[in-house]
């Protein structure tokens, strides 16, 4: 791994994590997933360490993600398997991280998604900023919310996160802290005081010296949401946001019809098995097994192509509209199994 796409710091107390790979948004290869368990392994028993503190040198973004395209290029040569891995570590962190015996602290400031939620979010302490920008938008590409956020989503109020989920909406600090994706929120230009103070004070006590930020817009309130998205399926969902004559919903009809329909349904599913499921751990488990099922799939190619490659955001799904998605086959991704698991949880192991 280049040693710069991570620095790592310890000063007083404070153990820090600063993702360097600006250019990628700090999208996260297996390199630097293995790097950053790593070195949280070795921190836990550090009595020298007593916070850590996960971070981001650009001010765009805390962590976009994966590296997409990196997976690809894995599953176009090695296959599926070997595509999931990077998940799979991934998720295995998110476990680490959520169980981790000292203080996590986490600065999601600037965009946090799909696997910066699986970084940022199972923090004990999450702080957000004005220029916070978080979201699962795996739908666009044909999979479906991961690394711990079918979770977080799972226990937002009412059926906010249902919707989230769906259509891969963005949440502002004010959205986020109610959905249950941060904890805290600080004006950016904060974050390098808070950092300093870490250094010498408990997480706690710096985390509750901080003053109340006024509230962003965070969109339609729980009962409008549940109006629509109280439904038995994705097709009646669609149905009620095409009668809706609110913005919002017709903002959310347009994300839905570019959404891949196989992987709206198999997202539905998932978002309501795992209000089912007792922890954490268990919905990491679900999740990899429904990616690893995905990735088999031809719209996950698809999908990284038009959105990321090409960039024409024309993909050809398959199916190519939600009436023929086969139930059937989404039956199979839920109740499918990938080849390996994910040994959890990792409270006492060494991640691998």
């Amino acid at each position: 791994m280049d040693p710069e796409l991570i620095h790592i710091r310890h000063t007083g107390g404070l153990g820090r994590i600063t993702l360097n790979r600006p250019g990628a948004l700090n999208a996260l290869n297996i390199d630097m997933i293995t790097h950053i368990t790593a070195r949280l392994q070795a921190w836990r028993h550090d009595p020298a360490i007593t916070t850590v503190l996960l971070d981001s040198t650009s001010l765009r973004a805390f962590c976009a993600g994966g590296d997409i395209r990196a997976i690809l290029r894995r599953l176009e040569t090695d296959g599926p398997m070997a595509a999931a891995e990077p998940f799979r570590r991934t998720y295995r962190l998110a476990s680490l991280l959520a169980g981790y015996p000292k203080p996590v602290v986490s600065f999601m400031d600037g965009i946090a998604m799909g696997g910066g939620i699986g970084l940022g979010g199972h923090a004990r302490y999450r702080i957000v900023t004005e220029r916070s920008c978080l979201a699962m938008p795996e739908t666009g590409i044909a999979l479906t919310p991961d690394a711990g956020g079918s979770y977080l989503l799972s226990r937002a109020p009412g059926l906010s996160g249902l919707r989230l989920a769906l259509t891969g909406g963005y949440m502002n600090a004010t959205a986020a802290l109610d959905a249950g994706f941060a904890d805290r929120q600080a004006h950016s230009s904060m974050l390098d005081t808070l950092a300093d103070a870490l250094i010498h004070q408990p997480a706690g006590r710096v985390v509750d010296s901080l003053p109340p930020c006024p509230a962003l817009p965070s969109g339609p309130d729980i009962a409008d949401i549940a109006a629509v998205y109280d439904a038995p399926d994705v097709p009646q969902i669609m149905r009620r946001l095409h009668a809706h004559p609110a913005e919002w919903a017709q903002a959310d009809l347009m994300a839905l019809n570019r959404a891949s329909p196989f992987s709206l349904y198999v997202t539905f599913a998932a978002y309501h098995a795992a209000r089912r499921l007792p922890d954490l751990d268990s919905v990491l488990e679900q999740e990899f097994h429904l990616i690893y099922h995905l990735l088999r799939r031809p719209d996950f190619a698809e999908g990284v192509r038009a959105r990321l490659i090409d960039k024409d955001n024309a993909p050809r799904w398959t199916p190519d509209n939600p009436a023929a998605v086969s139930t059937r086959e989404v039956t199979d991704c839920m109740q499918g199994r990938a080849p390996v698991s994910l040994d959890l949880p990792l409270r006492d192991a060494v991640t691998q």
